[in-house]
């Protein structure tokens, strides 16, 4: 067992304070004070109190992110990919994050226990929502915070999303190039605030190219398989069935995929597919070539998201700076082809 500062200290005959004032490279200590105390800090294998160096610091060294255990969100590579940089990045800091999992029943109540027990220097606010308390939580508890997406129009806080409404309207104008009339959307609870603008866009660009909007053609799922998997049952079993569908989630294009697969339908000819988010690659159908609005890699989602959080962190980032909009593309696949009727 190692010794602690204390002992360290009455060994070299000097306080407390003048060992971690030398070990913290402070320049009011003499160098061969300094070097006295590391050389012997060094041959007793002395480690400081981390715990106690972050409180006298009055940081924790660590940025929260709230995961909802209501979702779905742990089961997503691309999820857990864009965690892994986000991570890596703020490590190279010598920042940890720390995942506080959580129902939504109690959700407020762990927040209010990172923010207000000073558990973390900051947030990553994730299943951001239209209409989310959380954030005029946060903006009342004055902790630097970045919204992992938007929360309707408001700008009053800083944010990194992705232009989805961008993503619906690419897809279904391609799909009507193709000659598709009758065109299903299954999407998760629109409360989410990336479900509302997928939703919103899809809507729209259908109304602006004359295209009917069966209400039986649009069916709120989750994001899972199961959901998925449920609502080409539904669709398929409609008098006419729908000659595209576009998912709004790649956990649940799971999920519509293996339905469509079991029914003998051949993607592309019988009714053609797009997956906003595209087929994970953890699944038995990655190999499948699905058309798919994709958004900038998880990798540089991370990235980014960790740099903006280290800048409002530490006061440098400017207002212009805190909102972070991505395009995303359309990419072409053998799930989709020709209208044939």
């Amino acid at each position: 067992m190692g010794v602690d500062i204390k002992q360290l200290a009455a060994g070299l005959g000097v306080s407390a304070s003048t060992v971690s004032r030398a070990l913290n490279g402070y320049t009011d200590i003499k160098a061969e004070t300094r070097e006295r105390i590391v050389k012997r800090a060094n041959e007793l294998n002395y480690r400081p109190n981390l715990g106690a160096q972050r409180l006298a610091k009055g940081r924790a060294d660590a940025v929260g992110l709230v995961y909802p255990l209501d979702s779905d969100y742990v089961g997503n590579p691309k999820f857990l990919e864009m965690i892994s940089a986000f991570s890596a990045r703020l490590e190279s800091q010598g920042i940890d994050v720390l995942l506080a999992a959580s129902h939504a029943t109690n959700e407020m109540a762990t927040y209010d226990r990172l923010v207000r027990g000073g558990r973390v220097d900051a947030i990553l606010l994730a299943n951001t929502k239209v209409h989310d308390p959380r954030i005029d939580f946060l903006l009342q508890a004055d902790i630097p915070f970045l919204g992992y997406g938007r929360s309707g129009k408001r700008m009053d806080f800083p944010w990194f999303d992705f232009d989805n409404e961008a993503g619906s309207r690419m897809t279904v104008e391609h799909l009507a190039l193709l000659g598709h009339k009758k065109i299903a959307y299954i999407h998760t609870a629109l409360e989410f605030n990336y479900a509302h603008e997928r939703h919103a866009g899809f809507v729209s660009t259908m109304k602006r190219l004359g295209l009917h909007i069966g209400v039986d053609m649009i069916i709120q799922g989750s994001q899972d398989r199961r959901s998925g998997y449920a609502a080409v049952e539904k669709l398929l079993l409609l008098p006419q069935r729908p000659s595209a569908i576009l998912v709004d989630n790649n956990i649940g294009g799971v999920g519509v995929i293996h339905a469509l697969l079991d029914a003998g339908v051949v993607l592309g000819r019988d009714i053609s597919v797009v997956v906003d988010g595209g087929n994970p690659t953890d699944t038995l159908l990655h190999q499948i070539d699905v058309a798919a609005v994709m958004q900038p890699t998880p990798k540089e989602s991370g990235t980014t998201m960790a740099e903006m959080l280290l800048k409002l962190m530490d006061g440098s980032m400017s207002v212009e700076g805190e909102h972070v909009l991505m395009q995303p593309k359309f990419v072409d696949g053998k799930s989709v082809g020709a209208a044939s009727c």
